[in-house]
Order: C-alpha cells, then sequence, then structure tokens
C-alpha cells in the first residue's frame, strides 16, 4: 500500500520518521512514541510506556523491552535493477549502531535502554507516492553488542582548531563508521521481519518463526537471533530455516581508507 510524504525541509530532515510516529501514536493504545527533539540527535525515537517506567530502577529499565525501546530508522533504496543498496555495509555517522543506546531521563541522567534498527526500503512510485519494499525491525545486539565501543564513538570528543596558514582550520574528528545492512541478506528482502535476541516473540500468536540466524562473534563464538513474520503471510507447514552469518560482507576489507581520487589534465610540463 501507497502512502504519501512531504517534502524534504533540509539535509537533516526526514519525512518517513515522521511518518513512522504518527503512524505508532496513533495504533499504540497503551505506551507513547516520542521522536528525537531535533537532528543529529540518536535514537530517531522511543517506544515507552510511562506508567511502567516511571519508579523503576534504571537497570530493569536498561533491559525490558515490555517498559521502553530505542528505535534508530534506517532508510535505504534499490538500484535501477532492483538490487538493495548498499547491501554489505552501510554508513552510521558518527554513532555506531549497538543493542543497548544512551538517552537521558527527565533530570538529565543518563538512561541506557535496549536499542532497535528499522531497516526499510522505500520506493517513489509517484510525485510524493512512497511504498515500503522491505522492511526489517532488528535487535541492535544481531549488528554490534560493544557498549563500551559504543560510548567510546559517541562521547566528546576534542575538536583540533588553528589548523593552516592562517590558523583558522578546525578538525572535527568525526568518526564515520560503517557496520552491516540487514536487507543485504537477500532472504530478509521482500518482507517485512522482525529479528530479536530471544524467543519471547514465539508466545505471539500474530507472528511466526521462519529463521533462526546465527552471527559469529570475532572471537569465534556465535550469537543466535530469531526472524518473525506475520502469521498470516506464512505458510502454515513452512519449516524454519537457520542461516548462519546472512548478512553480506565487502569483498575488499583492508585497514586502509581508499585514497583520494586523481585529477587529470591532459599536459606534460617540462620535468625537472
Amino acid at each position: 500500500m501507497s502512502f504519501r510524504l512531504r517534502d524534504k525541509r533540509n539535509t537533516q530532515d526526514d519525512p518517513l520518521d515522521e511518518h513512522i510516529v504518527n503512524i505508532l501514536t496513533n495504533g499504540l493504545k497503551d505506551a507513547v512514541c516520542q521522536k528525537s527533539s531535533g537532528p543529529l540527535i540518536s535514537p530517531d525515537l522511543t517506544v515507552y510506556r510511562p506508567d511502567l517506567c516511571d519508579n523503576v530502577s534504571s537497570e530493569i529499565l536498561r533491559v525490558d523491552t515490555a517498559r521502553i525501546v530505542a528505535i534508530e530508522v534506517k532508510k535505504l533504496e534499490r538500484s535501477a535493477t532492483g538490487e538493495v543498496g548498499r547491501p554489505t555495509g552501510m554508513d552510521y555517522n558518527t554513532t555506531p549502531p549497538c543493542g543497548t543506546v544512551r538517552v537521558y531521563d527527565a533530570d538529565d541522567s543518563p538512561l541506557d535502554i535496549r536499542g532497535f534498527y528499522l531497516f526499510v526500503i522505500q520506493e517513489n512510485v509517484s510525485d510524493k507516492e512512497y511504498i515500503i519494499s522491505a522492511l526489517a525491525l532488528c535487535d541492535g545486539n544481531i549488528l554490534n553488542e560493544d557498549f563500551d565501543l559504543y560510548l567510546k564513538i559517541t562521547s566528546q570528543r576534542e575538536k583540533e582548531i588553528g589548523l593552516g596558514t592562517y590558523g583558522n582550520g578546525a578538525n572535527r574528528n568525526r568518526p564515520m563508521l560503517i557496520f552491516s545492512n540487514p536487507l543485504g541478506a537477500s532472504e530478509l528482502d521482500h518482507s517485512a521481519t522482525l529479528i530479536n535476541g530471544d524467543a519471547s516473540a514465539n508466545a505471539d500468536p500474530r507472528l511466526q518463526l521462519v529463521y533462526r540466524l546465527i552471527r559469529t562473534a570475532s572471537a569465534g563464538e556465535q550469537r543466535e537471533f530469531f526472524a518473525y513474520r506475520q502469521a498470516s503471510h506464512v505458510l502454515r507447514d513452512r519449516p524454519e530455516q537457520v542461516l548462519t552469518d546472512p548478512f553480506p560482507q565487502p569483498a575488499s576489507r583492508v585497514s586502509a581508507t581508499q585514497a583520494r581520487g586523481k585529477f587529470r589534465l591532459p599536459i606534460r610540463p617540462t620535468k625537472r
């Protein structure tokens, strides 16, 4: 089903986030969906039950997704040939993905809560009319569970100033990160999937388990995740499948960054 989006107001503005917040706000019955207060703030939104969050310890809120969860929206496009954009990895700008993210409570104290990532492929079908041709709501732990890395990257950084001949240059030391794109896995394309780190969704009759996803950590140990789809959209006798490390990886994985491109001119000055 297609939907309309307003025009973007600036480069940081994203009407899709606003559209998602409106859907959740209208659909939630005992919970609140709150959008980030401005651009360059992560996560994009949180969903929480106020009555279940007040007067509860931060240790409980850190792990209980029935009380509060953060959601970061990652929008993708398709190529002219129908392939998913950036299948082997996508940019996460200055904030790495993580299964735990940091927000702040009413007293401006840090509050760490579970993080999920909503990957969507948005396709334009006519003027301001769009469709979502693939969607995956993923437990952030399937992308990264290193909270220390998350805090290191998102903490305040020292900006180098006084650079250049005239001393008015600055280096923001702004990290750019690349992590997995789950929709790069063909099994998750052209569908709507929930990927969770525990099997609690098994108790919901509206959902059916379709995949067990295995990710191999850098130290060799394995993590198991569970992929669900709306039961009415899945064949009743469809057996669940196991996908081991299904996310595509870059063909070339080297530590050095790519050099700047060369601007070539068709001239041959005298060589000294």
